[in-house]
């Protein structure tokens, strides 16, 4: 089977995108999300699901507990349920609930659509008013690759409320094939996201394209990434000029000293850019909900699709490339003269980088 896709760089794009693939589903919808709004865009979705639900289309909605708090403290689940739509919450943070595993980390960050188990949604996009504005990168997809994510979805919501965390059976498979939806997990040995993206870098002979909205990467990454520049790979990281969370902006610039000293360019596009996308000399790319940063990559339950389909590649490579005309790159002898009351607060942000 062929496969087909369609990219998005705006919220609204795949909104509208994922609505009319929901409006056209016959017998299932499966939604998986860490921040769902009850808002004006939340509202879309949630009417249209009561009038699938009513054709007889099976609707089920997994969302995180801390990310969806609002719709998670609200009577939906109730009104919801009387409609036979199944909504339920990840990693509930009441400190007695019987699925709880911690009060704030190891959420569930994927962001994840499956129409009748044939068209697939994932990317960086929530479902959120407040992110209408932001540059963002998303998918539409059929093919083969659809299976795998609905798999990972019915693992995701088979382990909430059927069995302990140490029994999901997320499995990478042994080459990453032209289209993969791998996983990241706080389990051992289960950031498969992590170690391909690690395995590619060292592969690297001549660029690595790098998109994230949050930068706090662990050792083993930065001595991948500056091993890489040392062999002559270009490496270039784009970042949004400003944060949504200033803890995390801090966090984030007091790594570019060290970046920027080993040959790493770093590019800050004009307004919040919350794609996550990765492309390594044209041969392979990926885009998901993973970000770099430790939450993200260590505590996170993550998805994202890798590919090695030299269009597919192109595509995300000519997005990275496109959006470096709205960013600004930043030069270390420029960024060594910022005012000292940024240096103090990337200080502090720097003591507590492995939570952020």
């Amino acid at each position: 089977m062929e496969t087909k896709w369609k990219f998005y760089t705006t919220s609204i794009e795949a909104w509208d995108a994922m609505l009319s693939s929901i409006s056209n589903a016959k017998h299932s919808i499966d939604l998986e999300q860490y921040i769902f709004s009850n808002d004006e865009i939340g509202s879309k979705f949630i009417d249209l699901f009561k009038l699938k639900a009513s054709e007889g289309v099976k609707v089920r909605i997994l969302c995180d507990t801390v990310g969806s708090f609002p719709i998670y403290r609200s009577s939906l689940q109730t009104e919801l349920a009387i409609r036979g739509i199944e909504l339920h919450f990840f990693n509930s943070i009441v400190p007695w609930s019987p699925h709880n595993e911690s009060l704030w980390y190891f959420r569930n960050h994927r962001k994840l659509l499956v129409i009748d188990g044939q068209i697939g949604f994932t990317g960086g996009v929530c479902i959120s008013l407040e992110m209408k504005s932001w540059r963002e990168s998303h998918i539409r997809i059929e093919g083969p690759v659809v299976s795998e994510m609905s798999r990972e979805f019915e693992l995701m919501w088979y382990k909430q409320y059927r069995k302990p965390i140490y029994y999901l059976k997320s499995k990478k498979p042994v080459e990453v094939k032209s289209f993969s939806y791998l996983t990241n997990s706080p389990l051992p040995n289960k950031r498969f996201i992590y170690y391909e993206l690690i395995s590619q870098i060292k592969k690297a002979e001549h660029y690595v394209y790098l998109t994230t909205p949050y930068f706090l990467p662990d050792y083993r990454l930065i001595r991948a990434l500056k091993k890489a520049v040392k062999r002559g790979v270009k490496i270039k990281i784009l970042l949004p000029i400003f944060s949504d969370n200033i803890l995390v902006r801090f966090g984030s610039a007091s790594y570019f000293d060290l970046m920027l000293d080993a040959g790493v360019r770093i590019y800050r596009y004009k307004t919040m850019i919350h794609g996550k996308t990765m492309v390594v000399d044209g041969r392979w790319s990926s885009i998901g909900s993973l970000n770099l940063d430790n939450i993200s990559l260590r505590y996170n339950f993550e998805a994202n699709i890798v590919s090695t389909n030299k269009a597919f590649t192109f595509e995300l490579e000519k997005q990275f490339i496109d959006d470096l005309v709205d960013s600004d790159e930043l030069l270390l002898p420029i960024w060594r003269q910022r005012p000292w009351w940024r240096k103090y607060f990337e200080a502090c942000a720097w003591l507590v980088r492995k939570l952020l």
